[in-house]
């Protein structure tokens, strides 16, 4: 029996806060299942498809005829102000926001005739937060992705997966402590680690940076680049626009619950249009090696530290990784 099968026994799945810690597909050990849904996808057809969505919550209408398709071998970035309807737009394709009108597709197939099983081994979900209310191990929650494959072949490769994928996240150091006593961005990557151990070939992330350091907020996007250059399909929500640009191959930016922009990161990513979507006046310029491009607000205040009398100083620091490395201070002199 694996670590996820011994440990989930132990609470009841229907709990909301065991489904809420390790996400649907960890509830899902006694849903039938239909046939064998790992297949790869067809040549040129999307990953997914959402066709003219419309979600009213309340009597609010949240999204208002939204479409757009992710294809294999693809990184789409969700962009857009507080309360766009981008995390709405992600929980559409996931299944757990049901589309008021509209469609939504999974590998050409309509995503309600897809078990949750099913669902289990075409996508991964990485949700904006988790409750952990369990004691589990890092560990025990990234073994937790391979519950969509237990009693199948696939679930002999358990333990390599499911060290792989910590080794990937750099999670090894507290891969035994319970996810309760972790930091928020330690947290980010432990879900990270279980998503990745369940192999599908859809990923879909509400803002995976949103709780990391500058280094770690780069590796997770490596990652999503570098599935998608093995042909999965990778569908991220990002408020870092600079991240975008550097990381997707196309960016759609939502605004009041529409899509008013869909294209490649330099034919969206425009000071015209970001201004008038975010109501702020933005500067777009060039990384220096990257030539991607980086967005910054336009600033009128001068800078909070201007003094001469203040000098920099560095200091050794050891790094996460065990090198060290230099950190400037800011010391008065006389």
């Amino acid at each position: 029996m694996s670590v996820f099968s011994r440990r989930a026994a132990t609470a009841s799945v229907e709990s909301p806060e065991f489904v809420g810690m390790a996400g649907r597909e960890s509830a899902i050990i006694g849903d039938s299942m239909a046939g064998a849904t790992d297949a790869p996808l067809g040549s040129g057809e999307p990953a997914l498809r959402v066709q003219r969505a419309s979600v009213e919550i309340g009597g609010t209408r949240i999204l208002d005829d939204v479409s757009f398709d992710a294809a294999p071998g693809e990184v789409v970035a969700l962009i857009g102000p507080n309360g766009a309807g981008k995390s709405t737009l992600l929980s559409v394709v996931t299944g757990d926001q049901a589309v008021t009108t509209g469609a939504v597709e999974i590998a050409g197939r309509p995503l309600a005739d897809w078990s949750l099983r099913e669902l289990g081994r075409r996508r991964a979900v990485l949700q904006q937060q988790n409750g952990v209310f369990f004691p589990f191990t890092v560990r025990e929650v990234v073994a937790m992705g391979r519950a969509p494959w237990q009693g199948t072949p696939r679930d002999a490769d358990d333990d390599r997966v499911v060290e792989e994928s910590i080794a990937l996240t750099e999670t090894t150091r507290f891969r035994d402590r319970p996810l309760p006593s972790l930091s928020g961005g330690e947290r980010a990557r432990a879900s990270l680690a279980r998503i990745l151990a369940q192999e599908t070939g859809i990923l879909l992330l509400d803002e995976p940076t949103a709780a990391l350091d500058l280094r770690h907020q780069e590796d997770v996007l490596r990652i999503a680049r570098d599935r998608a250059r093995a042909g999965d399909c990778v569908v991220v929500v990002l408020h870092d626009l600079s991240l975008a640009a550097a990381y997707a191959d196309r960016i759609v930016l939502i605004s009041a619950g529409r899509v008013v922009a869909d294209g490649a990161p330099d034919a969206v990513l425009t000071p015209a249009l970001l201004g008038s979507v975010y109501e702020v006046e933005v500067e777009v310029i060039r990384h220096p090696v990257t030539g991607t491009a980086i967005v910054l607000p336009r600033r009128a205040t001068e800078p909070a530290i201007e003094s001469p009398k203040h000098a920099a100083t560095t200091a050794a620091i050891p790094s996460e990784s065990g090198e060290s490395m230099c950190v400037s201070t800011l010391e008065e002199t006389p």
